[in-house]
């Protein structure tokens, strides 16, 4: 559970607590004295709070409360001397481009449009 989320719960245990406060023991405390006007005004504000507090509980179990996105950019350093050859494929020597390589459980794998053959991408030693 995030941080946000947290103390989002926290400040809606609090208001909820503080609305049953002002509601229940000063307000209906105030009617059964028979002073009506406070008492109503305490138990419309303590009804409010908690109204607020289970608001709060509501927007942060929806997930609502400022959700974050992440794009993640892979960049690949390659060394200063680099040839680019033209990729063939191994079957039947059919020209290949970057759409025809997908990386496959970590693993670039090149599907030939030509003959239909799929096979992993291997590195040739350098020595």
């Amino acid at each position: 559970m995030s941080t946000g989320r947290t103390i989002t719960y926290i400040v809606a245990a609090v208001l909820i607590l503080i609305g049953l406060g002002l509601a229940v023991i000063i307000g209906l405390s105030y009617l059964v004295q028979g002073i009506v006007g406070t008492g109503l005004v305490f138990l419309i504000i303590g009804i409010l709070f908690i109204i607020g507090g289970a608001y709060l509980i509501y927007r942060a179990g929806r997930g609502k409360m400022g959700a974050v996105t992440q794009n993640v950019t892979l960049k690949v350093d390659l060394p200063a001397n680099v040839n680019m050859d033209t990729l063939k494929c191994r079957s039947c020597g059919g020209t290949l481009t970057m759409d025809n390589i997908q990386m496959v459980a970590g693993a670039p794998v090149v599907n030939c449009p030509y003959c239909g053959t799929t096979y992993q991408l291997t590195e040739e030693p350098k020595w």
